[in-house]
Formats: structure tokens, C-alpha cells, sequence
């Protein structure tokens, strides 16, 4: 067990806590970041209130509660009720994150999805706020909504709100500083007409505080009509556009930014929605004699109808219960209605929780805001609590924490040049934290602090993430190369397996040692006379990848146009699509590749070592070359209409068809053509990744710092452009490879399809469990089984139609471990799972696909082809004989078995009883690495060096990166990555194993930088089958 972190040692208290803050917050002794469920780690991404952006590292499996709870903590928020964490989804629509949910369930694309950090709950009083942290953060919401022209209002009372928020930000009035900030700064659309009145206003804040001037903020914001109000838009029945809402009173009506109605939550008795249709169902009102009963309003979507009920029912429960509401119970046989329900306390619960508890004071900052100190720490007292006791904001020297490593750094710097300066001279970092760690005995008492903690379990630092700030300076956690854990204690490198994985019972091709190239330590000491520095490995990362990422589109613009595009079956357009798209973006990259070849052999003082220069860098070559990218944008936009096109070309061409599956089968082409088709928009993603890194090795005040920040915003910014098309782009390559793999079916690829998990699951029939393969859709599961003919492809016995499906444990019921239910409309399955952990993966995406298909018109679920289709009883049907010899039977789409690649992800799940999800493909593709590594066998003495490339679950082995194609490949799925015991006898630094079953692989890497890369991506591959992390997940846990 990992230990918690000391009160005092939290890295939330430590990350905020700083000599120049001018706030107060309170924290509860026992309030500490949640315990993470078991699983793999994944990397969320939330926007605060103040514009900047935190990462947070949680379990795949956490609930949406686990990472609200490390927000607040990271925050130091106890009224954190108050707030939610909100994201767009793929149709543009705006959702809370249910706290209730696991968040992998409730994000398409978790890495790339931005959550807010927002106000969820607006109270009628202000002064019911009683922490001066969550009126700033208020006054900090109430500010966006200003200036996005969410929250209108009349020129004086527009006047008067920005007046405070420049009292708080500035200080009190002088003219040529307030002019000065507000043509510096827009905080209303029409600014510049009230900037007299803005002014006249200022002048009479003398004197105020900061928190003073959040309280007088939210004083006069609390009076607006759009104050807190989101406006959803709706119909009436005469079709007259209106917009509804919710508030602490109930649902409100509004014709534009006017209130025309209001139905308060003691006159509502029901709350509900059918289709597009929201319904408010009122109490008789004994004083009218027009009674009406139910009100109804037409929504843009069942979906809208659905956010906006959800939001209503969350308001209802936090504003007018006492507690928070009990969940249902599970119904035995069917389910009515939604189950969602409020999680959280209520503002009553929280209110006496705050006034209940004593909490300890740590100083927040206010990111806006140039006052060096404040005379008073809380603004007008409130009917709850009386003023705060006036405290110093420096504090103990053990409270204090400005040491380097512990420093918060904001990546935008909004203070005068003296702040800059003296924030640089107290963040410089010391030699003893270079390469991103802190050498022994440096630090201070907080490094002190942690060589005296007691005995740690070992376990790689890589997943040690934590909490990281989105900015360039080594935070808690990068400083002791991430070793704070969501304010637990560091943690070791070296040591036996972390998590005790047992491997899975199949086998793996053995690699052997044909064309390798044995070393020695004296390539060891040649590696040690290379740069150290963390930014150097990074830039190498740039330049291994690079190469890779160029022989990828040399498979294009050489293999396939050399043996597809120049035959006559190759149609014109098609050719146009693919080669006018292509051929200029490997022009592009290969000189790019020369260039950063050439600046990191000046680096490595290979080349030119005379030169004297500032060549120790890499952020210029990336930031010259990407904005030298953008005029191939519309290039790069255009790759999903080769997919398409090659798609429809095949269709029509049976001879077209054909070659394309013949170059897949060649070398050269290692992974599935589609695959190579979508590599330049996975490519940018990389980008994005290492100069992330990149910037958060680097301190503000480095060379290259400005940079790489700008290369970043830029990479970002074309990334943001086509996230949409690469979404639906992948899941049409994955439906197409699918398509491939399978025979017996017509129409798997239509729109409104998207593929969710395959894998392996055994099948209770008439003759026992029988080994099946199953492919989960949003519409329809499909099942089959692999035969012994040449064709390698998987035979479709049956579907099973989600619409109206329900799904239940059976392992009682059959005696089956492991087994579970699918009961379909015509027909019932009985399955069982290969363990705990597969079952739980395939329990959770039925239940979303069904909540997806009973909520959506999507496809008609008809897959089968017409031989396949009988006039079977259901019972008849799911006992139909699948011998695996009648595969030739019903080929529909082949006239004769066609070669087809046998070590697809599909044939990898099916030989090692394992299964992947769309989610799990998503995360392979921006793991993708490569590099040299020096790999040794169980029973081998010397090391042999490859080049490893590392993608689509697997590892591909090449002699150099020169080769045309790899030497061997070793698919990762079912193996288990650790480090090698102390028994193993393996005396080498950064040294990771690969076993399955009795195969063992060792690889060593050159660097920690690298070690830590290569066990991140092969992690985000490999399947753990640890029981005890499963059973671990169910239980509750005390956050």
C-alpha cells in the first residue's frame, strides 16, 4: 500500500501556497486527494476558472467524483458543491460530467477533451458563500460571463461590476494605471463607451480589498435577471422561440434575455421528457380557474430535452433537500425511467459542514491581481460568520514552501516587471534539479522531509503524475520526476513488479536473433559521453519518431503508388486524392528531418563541434517548421476523403480489391493500409504531446521557452481544427478493418455505426462453452467463430440487436464463473468471460450501447447476410451447430478464400482470450514511439540493439531505421511490463521485462527519460489479469 502524504506535505496546499498570494483558503485535516481505483492511467485535462489549465492523472476506471475530488483538493476547495466540471461532446452540446460514472465512459477522447472547471449552482445570497476562496472563484465566474455577454445588464450596472473586478485586480483608482489596465484588458463587449463611467466608478472603491470587492461583485450581480442563468433553447406549442432554465427558485421561461414566466418548485409536481418533448406537470392551483396541467416545450433533441432534465433534477436536490438523495433500488426484473440521480451534499449539508468544522488557513492566489498584501483577509462579515482573523500570508518558514521545486507556476504572467523579476529570482532552479529530478540532499525541508519518510514500495515513476500544472517549470510533481502522486509520497524507480500482474495463459511468436547486432558495455560508455539533459532526450524522441513517421508515408507515396497507383485499375480520382495529399507532406518532413538530424548532431557535438552557438535547443526548429505547415492544412484535412475514396474505388473495382489486399500482405506494409492513410493527422497529435513535455521541462526563463510555448499553440490550434474529422475518421478505418476480418455479413459500414470492443468470449450452447469471438457495436453485437481455412477471417453466426436488450450476471444461475446474460428481444445469450476483469469491461460497454441504442435512431440492425438469415426459432438458432469446418459455406463477399493478414488485433484477442475497445485503439495511436533499444532473452548473456518501433499494440523489431521493413513483431496484448527483481540478475540501469507465460524479453533503454517513455506506451498495451485490483474496485472508498 502506498502511504498517504503528510497534512502538511499535500501538494495541492504546497502547489497554491506562495509568500505573494493574497487570499485565504481552508482545508480539512482529513481532506486529501481520493484514493485511485486500480487500471490504467490517463491524463485529463481541466481549464480553471482563472484561465489556466491543470493536469490531472487518474485510473481509466475512476468515476467522474474521483476527479472532481482531486480538482477541489488540488484547489483547496471545501465548498466545492457549488462547481462542476463541464465538456463538449462530439455534437457540440455542452454536459456536466456525471460524478457517478466512470469518466472513460462519459469522454470519446479523454486526452483530448478540455473539461471547465464552472459554477454549477448559483445561490440567491452571496453571503451563504462562507469561504472567501469560493466568492473569488465566483467572482471569477461572474467575470467570464461578463465578457462573453452570457450575463447582460444595463450600462450602469455593467459600469459598476467592472469597477470591482479592477479594484481587485489594480488597487485603488489612479487614472493612467486604470485607463492603461482597461485598454489592456476587455471585460464587457462595448468597453470602451463606459470607460468614463467605469472610472467615475472606481474612484469610489477606495480602499477595498480584494475579497472586499468579490463581496461588493456578487452583491450587484446577485440582483440581475441573467444572474447564474443558462438558457436552453426551446418552442411553445405555437412554435415561438424561448429559451428555459433552471434556478434555486425552479424553472424559468424567458423570450430572449426577458423573464416571461416562472414555475417555482413547490408548484411543480413532475418534471419529465418524451422524445424532443420536456413536460412540466403542475399541482392544481385552486385560485385559477384556467387550470393547467402538464406545460409542454419542443427541445432541438432528445438529447437537449435530457441535459436540461438532468440539470433541473441536480438544482431541485441541492437547493430543497436536506440531504442528498438515496439511491434507487435495483429493480429484479425491468427497469423504469432514468436512474440518474443528484450525488454531492446539498447546499444545507453544506453550509452546516462549513460551520461545523474548523479548518486550517493556507493562502490562495489571485492570478489577476498585483496587491501585495492585503490589510484584511475576509470583506464584510457575513450572518454566518464573523470576520476572519487577520493572518500573514508568509507564515511559518515550514509553511511557507517557495523552494524551486515546490514553486506554482501560471503559464500566462499577468504581474508588473518587479513581480516577474522577483518570482525569477526565487524560482531559478539549483543544479542539484536539472533533468527534471532533485539530487540528494537538495531541496530543503521539504526534500528533507521525504529522505526521512519511511520505506516506500517500489514502482515506476511514470505513472507517478499526479497533478501537473500546464506550464513550462517543474511543478511538485516534475520536479522529483513526478513524484508526488496525487499528493501521496514519492515513490521508487528500481524494484520488483508494481502490480503483480499474472500473465495470460496463451502464447507469443519468439523473436530470434537473426540479423542483430550484438554490443557491448562500450556502447554504454559511449552513451554516457552524450548530453543529459531532459530536453535533449525529448528532442531525440522528436527525431526517432520522425524517421518512422517518414517511412510510414514512403509506404504510400513509394510501395503503394509503386504496385497500386500506377496500375489501370486504379482509378484517376483516386490517385489525385492520395498522391496530391502525400507527396507534398513527405517533401515537407523530409526536410524537416534534416533539420532537427542536423541540430541534434550539434547537440551531441558530432558535427561542427568548432561552431560556438546556441545550438542546445529545439523549440525554433519546431515552431519554423509547424507554422511552415499550415499552408499544407488543407492537405492534411483531406486525408479522411482518401479513405473514403480508396473505400468507394474498391467497391467498384473487384481487381482494385484485390491488389490492395495483396499489398497488405507484403512486408512493407506492417499494419493495415487505412491505418497509414490516417498517420498524418495522428502525427500532430505526437507534436503536441512532446512540446507538452517540452514545456513543462523547461523553465519561463529559458531560451527556448518562448519558443516551444508558441509551437505549441500552434500545433494545438490545427490539432482543435480537425479533432472532429479525426474522430469519425477512425472509427470508419476501424469498422473497414473489421470489415475485412469478417465474412457472412452485407452492411457493416453504414453512418451512425461505431464500433466499441471486441474480443474473446465463451459461448454456453447445446454442446458446452464454446470459444467465440465478439464485436460490440453501437447497434448490435455480433458473434463468431475463426475457421481453418486459408482465409483467416471469422465467421458471423449470429447478431444480437441492443435496441430493447438487457443484460444481467449468471454465475450463479449457470454455475459458470464469470458468465453473464444478454437477453434480446428474439433471442438469449449466456456468455462467460475469461476473468473478473473482462467481464466487467464487457458489462459496462453493453450497458452504455444499449443506453446509446435505446436513445438513438442509428442503423438498422440487420448485419447478416442473406444466406445467413433462416426462419429458426430463437432457441434453435443461438444452438445452431458452428462447426469450424463450414467456413467455406457462406461466402457472400468472396468467390474463393482470399489470403488475409492473420495477426490482426482480432486474431491477437483471439488467441490470448483477451479484448480491446475503441478507446483502448485511440490511446495506441498517440502512444506510438520509437528507438534504438538493446533487447536480451530469458537465457541469453549479450544484449543485441534494435530498432523497436512501437504501434497498433505491438512491437515491430528492425535491424536499423533504415530498413524497408521490420525483422520481427511481438504483439503486447495479454503481456505484463515490470522490472526485472533482483534475482533476475539483471545489473543494468533502466532495464523493463515483458513476460507471458514462460516468454521473457528484456529491453534497455539509454536514458530515464526514454525508460519512463517506452513503459508508458507498452502499458497502454498491455492487459493486466490482476484479480485483487478488480475486487479492489468494488469496494468503497472513504472519498
Amino acid at each position: 500500500m502506498v502511504e498517504p502524504a503528510e497534512p502538511r506535505r499535500s501538494a495541492a496546499g504546497h502547489r497554491l501556497g506562495a509568500q505573494e498570494t493574497l487570499g485565504i483558503s481552508t482545508l480539512d485535516p482529513g481532506h486529501r486527494p481520493p484514493t485511485m481505483p486500480p487500471g490504467r492511467h490517463i491524463t485529463i485535462r481541466v481549464r480553471m476558472l482563472d484561465d489556466t489549465e491543470e493536469l490531472f492523472d487518474i485510473s481509466q476506471r475512476a468515476s467522474g467524483k474521483v476527479l472532481f475530488d482531486l480538482v477541489c483538493s488540488h484547489l483547496n476547495l471545501v465548498e466545492g458543491e457549488y462547481f462542476g466540471l463541464e465538456y463538449q461532446d462530439q455534437h457540440k452540446m455542452m454536459l456536466w460530467l456525471d460524478l457517478l460514472k466512470p469518466i472513460i465512459k462519459q469522454l470519446r477522447r479523454p486526452k483530448h477533451t478540455v473539461l471547465r472547471f464552472v459554477v454549477k449552482f448559483f445561490p440567491p445570497d452571496h453571503a451563504q458563500l462562507l469561504e472567501e476562496l469560493t466568492r473569488y472563484l465566483f467572482a471569477l465566474q461572474i467575470k467570464q460571463d461578463l465578457a462573453s455577454g452570457r450575463l447582460t445588464c444595463n450600462d450602469s450596472s455593467a459600469a459598476l461590476l467592472v469597477s470591482h473586478i479592477i479594484q481587485s485586480e489594480i488597487g485603488d483608482f489612479e487614472e493612467s494605471q486604470c485607463r492603461s489596465h482597461l485598454l489592456n484588458n476587455n471585460y464587457i463587449p462595448d468597453q470602451m463607451a463606459l470607460m468614463d463611467k467605469i472610472m467615475e466608478y472606481h474612484v469610489k472603491n477606495a480602499g477595498q480589498t480584494p475579497a472586499e470587492s468579490d463581496y461588493q461583485l456578487l452583491e450587484v450581480a446577485r440582483r440581475l435577471e441573467m444572474y447564474g442563468v443558462r438558457l436552453h433553447p426551446a418552442k411553445d406549442r405555437e412554435g415561438s422561440k424561448l429559451s428555459l432554465a433552471v434556478a434555486h427558485t425552479g424553472v424559468l421561461v424567458f423570450q430572449g434575455h426577458t423573464k416571461i414566466n416562472a414555475f417555482n418548485w413547490s408548484k411543480v409536481r413532475k418534471l419529465s421528457f418524451k422524445r424532443k418533448r420536456f413536460l412540466i406537470k403542475l399541482r392544481p392551483d385552486l385560485n385559477q380557474s384556467s387550470y393547467q396541467d402538464t406545460l409542454e416545450f419542443l427541445m432541438g433533441s432528445r438529447d437537449c430535452c435530457k441535459i436540461f432534465w438532468k440539470i433541473c433534477v441536480e438544482y431541485h436536490a441541492f437547493f430543497r433537500l436536506f440531504e442528498e438523495p438515496k439511491p434507487k433500488p435495483k429493480p429484479v426484473l425491468f427497469t423504469r425511467g432514468s436512474s440518474f440521480r443528484f450525488s454531492g451534499r446539498t447546499q444545507k449539508q453544506v453550509i452546516d459542514y462549513v460551520k461545523d468544522s474548523e479548518f486550517k488557513k493556507i493562502p490562495f492566489e489571485r492570478k489577476h491581481s498585483r496587491i501585495q498584501h492585503n490589510s484584511r483577509l475576509s470583506p464584510l462579515p457575513s450572518p454566518h460568520r464573523p470576520e476572519l482573523p487577520k493572518e500573514s500570508v508568509s507564515g511559518a518558514p515550514g509553511d511557507r514552501l517557495d523552494s524551486p521545486s515546490r514553486r506554482h507556476w501560471k503559464e500566462q504572467v499577468l504581474v508588473s516587471a518587479e513581480d516577474s523579476l522577483a518570482q525569477q529570482g526565487r524560482a531559478s532552479p539549483s543544479s542539484g534539479q536539472r533533468n527534471g529530478r532533485e539530487a540528494p540532499g537538495t531541496g530543503g525541508p521539504a526534500g528533507a522531509e521525504e529522505a526521512r519518510g519511511p520505506g516506500r514500495q517500489p514502482y515506476p515513476e511514470h505513472l507517478n503524475t499526479g497533478v501537473a500544472s500546464n506550464s513550462p517549470h517543474p511543478s511538485a510533481s516534475s520536479a522529483h520526476s513526478q513524484g508526488m502522486v496525487n499528493g501521496q509520497k514519492p515513490l521508487e524507480l528500481r524494484g520488483h513488479s508494481p502490480d503483480g500482474r499474472q500473465p495470460s495463459p496463451l502464447t507469443s511468436p519468439l523473436l530470434n536473433d537473426a540479423s542483430s547486432v550484438r554490443t557491448d558495455d562500450e556502447d554504454e560508455v559511449r552513451r554516457k559521453r552524450f548530453p543529459t539533459d531532459r530536453a535533449y532526450f525529448i528532442a531525440k524522441e522528436l527525431l526517432t519518431t520522425e524517421r518512422t513517421y517518414l517511412k510510414d508515408l514512403e509506404v504510400v507515396t513509394v510501395a503503394f503508388q509503386g504496385s497500386v497507383g500506377k496500375d489501370e485499375a486504379t482509378p484517376e480520382s483516386l490517385k489525385n486524392t492520395i498522391f496530391s495529399n502525400f507527396e507534398p507532406l513527405h517533401k515537407f518532413h523530409s526536410d524537416f528531418l534534416k533539420e532537427v538530424e542536423q541540430r541534434l548532431a550539434l547537440w551531441e557535438g558530432r558535427s561542427n563541434a568548432h561552431i560556438k552557438g546556441d545550438y542546445q535547443r529545439i523549440g525554433d526548429v519546431m515552431l519554423k517548421n509547424l507554422q511552415g505547415l499550415k499552408p499544407l492544412t488543407s492537405h492534411l484535412q483531406k486525408q479522411s476523403e482518401a479513405l473514403v475514396e480508396l473505400e468507394k474505388a474498391c467497391r467498384a473495382s473487384r481487381k482494385l480489391e484485390s491488389l490492395c489486399r495483396d499489398f497488405e500482405l507484403q512486408k512493407v506494409c506492417y499494419v493495415p493500409l487505412n491505418v497509414f492513410l490516417l498517420r498524418p493527422l495522428h502525427r500532430l497529435m505526437h507534436y503536441k504531446q512532446i512540446l507538452e513535455r517540452l514545456c513543462k521541462h523547461y523553465p519561463p526563463t529559458h531560451v527556448d521557452f518562448r519558443d516551444s510555448r508558441a509551437a505549441l499553440a500552434d500545433v494545438s490550434e490545427v490539432v482543435e481544427q480537425l479533432q472532429g474529422s479525426m474522430v469519425k475518421m477512425e472509427n470508419f478505418q476501424k469498422l473497414l478493418e473489421l470489415k475485412k476480418d469478417l465474412i457472412g455479413i452485407d452492411n457493416l459500414v453504414v453512418p451512425g455505426r461505431e464500433f466499441i470492443r471486441l474480443g474473446c468470449l465463451s459461448k454456453l450452447s447445446g454442446k458446452g462453452l464454446q470459444q467465440r469471438m465478439f464485436f460490440l457495436f453501437s447497434d448490435v453485437i455480433l458473434y463468431t467463430s475463426r475457421g481453418m481455412a486459408a482465409s483467416n477471417q471469422f465467421k458471423v453466426h449470429g447478431q444480437l440487436p441492443l435496441h430493447g436488450m438487457t443484460i444481467r450476471e449468471s454465475e450463479d444461475e449457470w454455475g459458470v464463473p464469470h458468465a453473464f446474460t444478454l437477453v434480446g428481444q428474439r433471442q438469449s445469450v449466456v456468455v462467460a468471460a475469461s476473468s473478473v476483469s473482462e467481464m466487467e469491461k464487457w458489462m459496462e460497454d453493453i450497458k452504455m450501447a444499449i443506453d446509446l441504442a435505446d436513445t438513438s435512431n442509428g442503423p438498422i440492425s440487420d448485419l447478416l447476410a442473406s444466406s445467413l438469415t433462416n426462419s429458426k426459432c430463437p432457441e434453435d438458432a443461438s444452438l445452431e451447430a458452428e462447426s469450424e469446418d463450414d467456413m467455406t459455406a457462406s461466402r457472400t463477399s468472396l468467390e474463393r478464400p482470399a489470403p488475409h493478414r492473420g495477426n490482426t488485433t482480432v486474431h491477437v484477442c483471439w488467441h490470448r482470450n483477451t479484448s480491446v475497445s475503441m478507446v483502448d485503439f485511440s490511446v495506441a495511436v498517440e502512444n506510438q514511439l520509437s528507438g534504438n533499444l538493446l533487447r536480451k532473452f530469458k537465457n541469453s548473456n549479450g544484449w543485441q540493439k534494435l530498432w523497436v518501433v512501437f504501434t497498433n499494440f505491438s512491437l515491430f523489431f528492425y535491424k536499423t531505421h533504415q530498413d524497408e521493413y521490420p525483422l520481427a513483431s511481438l504483439p503486447l496484448l495479454g503481456y505484463s511490463v515490470t522490472i526485472p527483481s533482483e534475482s533476475e540478475n539483471i545489473h543494468k540501469d533502466y532495464v523493463f521485462k515483458l513476460h507471458f507465460k514462460s516468454h521473457v524479453y528484456y529491453f534497455r533503454s539509454e536514458s530515464e527519460y526514454t525508460f519512463e517513455r517506452w513503459m508508458e506506451v507498452i502499458r497502454s498495451a498491455t492487459v493486466s489479469s490482476s484479480r485483487t485490483h478488480i475486487l479492489n474496485r468494488k469496494e468503497s472508498h472513504p472519498y
